[in-house]
């Protein structure tokens, strides 16, 4: 029984000492294979090296087995030794010593300091505070006063107006580098305080300042339920923070490297984290994406748009949908008789500038506003009823966003107009002595000029019925399919573009806003379309550098005249991209339809093709591998664009790299829109009989039966990325001599465990390990034989975008084998059984020429 007792007694003791402690006290200082953990066991403090063979003391989640770090505190002064210790010092400060006992980094409070301990608490907050004082949250220094790039609910971001510490999140240089990198998310306190993303100092993003409920920029902040927002304005401080209504909930905000801000979730089902939000989401996001005075708008085509009263300040950019030069107004103000015109649903303009009264009414806001002639613009301070403060403007008006109502973003803003520029309902009735008689002139301005736009129609009218009857009896007038005017021909496409069913049935007529090009302005700017100007060569026709009468540089697109398909694409290109404005994207800046040619003019792309740097040995070397992964990313950015976030739901169906162009910057655009395909609704997949597209791109479900979906577009994805990491083309689905095609070279050699075998030569001297690894198990993914198990473009980019993200294991890959029948029947001894499909598909080879082949199709099962 002794015995017993004593066994017992030693492993209770043994358990007892193994105890997590969750604090450092002078006698009891953290040692390299040592950790504190908070009480109740969230999160974890510790010694850590992220993969650059550095120390650094950080804090992360105890319960994630995937490791998500969520603070570091030396995060510019590494650990270089392979030892260190955290104490207390004799000065009272946490310090942190290397294998010298050098102090690398300290909490650094001036004032003397005794009986101090350091504390990980429960809500991820490491405090150094007084022993005697355990209960109290008076703590003599703390990390959330610090932090790295994760914002944790009970964090403030922003200023301590007393002590003059700003809190903001900067991002980690790379993933195995926690060092500050050049995107940062920081508060602007300056008149109405909102919250900018800074890369490299330069604003990106801007969340608009906050109404009393959200930030006026952000409408997604009004539909979370699960998170709680705050912020607080006073003498003493300015903050937002945030916090969770459910315990049993994990948030947090981070700043990658990427630039993107993003709220993650704890999904404990999938046990992963899940992306709930990120920013800049779209094109209007980007901060000044539209000038000063003009309004960006998502749903519009451009986003870009002037206000009632204003015009572009440079009608040419705006008409290549360049928005950035905004608007001016096209009304000299009058301080007198001076209107405001009210807009619904805006994202407030950038507001470091502004005067800001929270005592004041709307209407006295307004009434100060108008006796100041140099006031742009004013609003309300606060929205939720309260008292609603009074914000105006005395400066241009630079990043203006409008919501629909269903988005529920933004609030009411009123911009000076001049009288003759508004409704007589719309000048918040604030009208001048005079402004009966400026609506009287109004109405007859507006009758005169419905008057003189009628009889002006009616000329034209007849003058297009005189010209058609003088065409029929020309003898340069021909019936054939190619060969009609200029006038026939551009209404076809027109109609095309214009008269067209939306997805309930109901007919909806749209404006085409691209500009015609005279076809002897294109032959001048060309050289005659020379062979020394011509920039390549795709299935429907050449593409030539142009040089227009103003120096602009242009690519013209010359559709082949003997290609039965030129008009359809044409028609095609037309009504899909002259609608889209991404930056990964190619814009398409006008058309010329002459008697016998089709042609469409692009914006010019400095570096062309990216299968002109890639597949080749001297020029391949040019792109490093940091180029390579923005490329991919680009590509994503703009795929997805395409496939969830423009007006419509479109499938390019030729994604391939002589398809992606690069610009001066090497920013990859996405080209050549002859193929795509408009999805409507909730439609999610279609089919074909006749099978267009490249090989060594096309899905197996889309080769086989003509079914085509954001997956197959995907597929085409993944065949890109590995094309772009390994420098090497996918040769279609079968090689000569018995050899894997590039599809399933890779997925032998990750199988095998030497994925990074793939990777090109030329950039081998310098590559990120863990991206290339990423993006070859990214393009693996996106290539397996089944559409369902790819990822859509949204976890695709989230995936690239952070490495906190867990990538699933990927399946066998489509197309994958390239060896003949009868040398597969005779492979009986491997461990997956193969089934062989023969079909033939027409498919347009890289001349432009249809031709039919006979495909053999491995699926696999397990």
């Amino acid at each position: 029984m002794n015995n017993l007792f004593i066994f017992v007694f030693l492993h209770l003791y043994i358990a007892f000492l193994s105890l997590a402690i969750d604090t450092i006290t002078p006698e009891q200082p953290l040692t390299i294979n040592q950790t504190l953990v908070s009480k109740n066991e969230v999160f974890e403090l510790g010694f850590i090296n992220p993969g650059n063979n550095n120390l650094y003391i950080a804090i992360w989640y105890k319960q994630i087995k995937q490791k998500t770090y969520v603070w570091v505190a030396n995060r510019d002064t590494p650990v270089t030794s392979s030892s260190g210790k955290f104490k207390i010092g004799e000065n009272g400060n946490i310090v942190l010593l290397n294998q010298a006992e050098t102090a690398v980094w300290s909490s650094n409070k001036s004032l003397p300091l005794t009986n101090t301990v350091a504390q990980l608490m429960n809500n991820g907050n490491f405090v150094l505070r007084s022993e005697n004082y355990e209960n109290s949250e008076n703590y003599i220094w703390q990390s959330f006063d610090y932090p790295t790039d994760t914002l944790l609910p009970g964090m403030k971001l922003g200023w301590d107006r007393k002590t003059g510490i700003n809190r903001f999140i900067t991002s980690w240089k790379s993933n195995i580098d926690p060092s500050m990198g050049d995107s940062s998310f920081k508060m602007n306190i300056d008149g109405f305080p909102e919250i900018f993303i800074l890369q490299k100092g330069k604003e990106t993003y801007r969340s608009g300042p906050w109404n009393g409920r959200r930030f006026s920029g952000v409408p997604e902040m009004k539909t979370v339920k699960v998170i709680e927002f705050e912020f607080q304005n006073n003498r003493d401080e300015i903050w937002y923070s945030f916090k969770l209504m459910n315990n049993s909930v994990y948030s947090r905000l981070i700043m990658n490297s990427a630039g993107v801000l993003q709220r993650f979730t704890w999904v404990e089902t999938a046990d992963t984290w899940s992306e709930y939000w990120f920013a800049p989401r779209d094109q209007c996001d980007y901060y000044g994406e539209c000038g000063p005075f003009g309004v960006c708008d998502t749903n519009n085509s451009p986003v870009c748009k002037c206000m009632k009263g204003f015009r572009p300040r440079n009608e040419q950019a705006w008409d290549l949908r360049d928005g950035s030069g905004g608007c001016v107004r096209s009304s000299e103000l009058d301080c007198g008789s001076d209107g405001f015109l009210p807009l619904k649903n805006m994202k407030l303009p950038e507001s470091s500038k502004v005067f800001v009264d929270q005592t004041m009414s709307l209407t006295e806001c307004g009434q100060r506003c108008k006796s100041n002639c140099t006031c742009s613009a004013y609003a309300s301070m606060n929205i939720t009823g309260v008292g609603s403060g009074c914000v105006i403007w005395g400066v241009d008006l630079v990043d203006m966003r409008q919501y629909a109502d269903s988005e529920g973003g933004g609030q009411d803003l009123y911009v000076r107009v001049a009288a003759s520029d508004l409704d007589p309902s719309s000048t918040t009735g604030m009208k001048s002595d005079g402004g009966r008689s400026n609506n009287v002139i109004i109405i007859v301005a507006i009758t005169v000029g419905t008057c003189s736009a009628l009889v002006i129609l009616l000329i034209l009218f007849f003058f297009k019925r005189k010209k058609t009857q003088l065409l029929k009896k020309s003898k340069t007038y021909r019936k054939g399919p190619h060969e009609r005017s200029q006038d026939f021909l551009m209404n076809d496409v027109i109609n095309n573009v214009q008269s067209r069913r939306d997805y309930s049935g109901e007919t909806t007529t749209e404006e085409l806003e691209l500009p015609l090009f005279d076809f002897t302005t294109l032959v001048m700017a060309t050289n005659n379309f020379s062979d020394s100007n011509k920039l390549g060569q795709g299935g429907f026709g050449s593409v030539y550098k142009g040089i227009l009468v103003e120096g602009e540089v242009v690519a013209v697109k010359r559709l082949s005249k003997s290609s039965g398909q030129g008009i359809e694409e044409l028609k095609n290109e037309v009504r899909l991209i002259a609608k889209l404005q991404h930056r990964n994207l190619v814009r398409l800046l006008g058309c010329c339809i002459e008697v016998e040619e089709k042609l469409l003019i692009y914006e010019y792309m400095e570096h062309k093709s990216l299968n002109t740097f890639l597949f080749d040995k001297e020029r391949s070397a040019q792109l490093n591998w940091e180029k390579r992964f923005n490329i991919i990313s680009g590509i994503a950015r703009g795929l997805l664009y395409l496939h969830q976030d423009s007006r419509f739901r479109i499938i390019h169906r030729d994604l391939k790299a002589s398809n992606i162009l690069l610009d001066k910057e090497m920013t990859p655009k996405i080209s050549d829109f002859g193929m795509a395909r408009i999805f409507g609704g909730d439609q999610t997949q279609a089919e074909t009989k006749k099978v267009v597209g490249t090989h060594g791109y096309m899905s197996p479900e889309y080769a086989m039966d003509g079914l085509f979906s954001i997956k197959s577009d995907v597929f085409s994805f993944g065949v890109l990325v590995l094309e772009i990491v390994s420098g090497k083309k996918n040769r279609g689905f079968y090689y000569a001599s018995n050899q894997l095609n590039l599809l399933g070279y890779t997925w032998k050699l990750w199988k095998e465990g030497n994925a990074l075998e793939v990777l090109d030569e030329t950039v081998r001297d310098n590559f990120s390990e863990d991206e290339v690894v990423r993006c070859i198990q990214i393009g693996l993914l996106c290539i397996q034989e089944q559409a369902e198990d790819r990822p859509n473009m949204s976890k695709v980019l989230l995936m690239l975008s952070s490495d906190l993200v867990n990538l699933p294991q990927p399946k066998y890959p489509g197309f994958c084998l390239g060896r003949r029948h009868s040398e597969i029947e005779s492979s009986s001894k491997q461990d997956e059984s193969v089934t062989v499909n023969q079909v033939t598909v027409t498919i347009l080879d890289g001349s432009g020429s249809f031709i039919s082949t006979t495909l053999i199709i491995c699926t696999h099962t397990r």
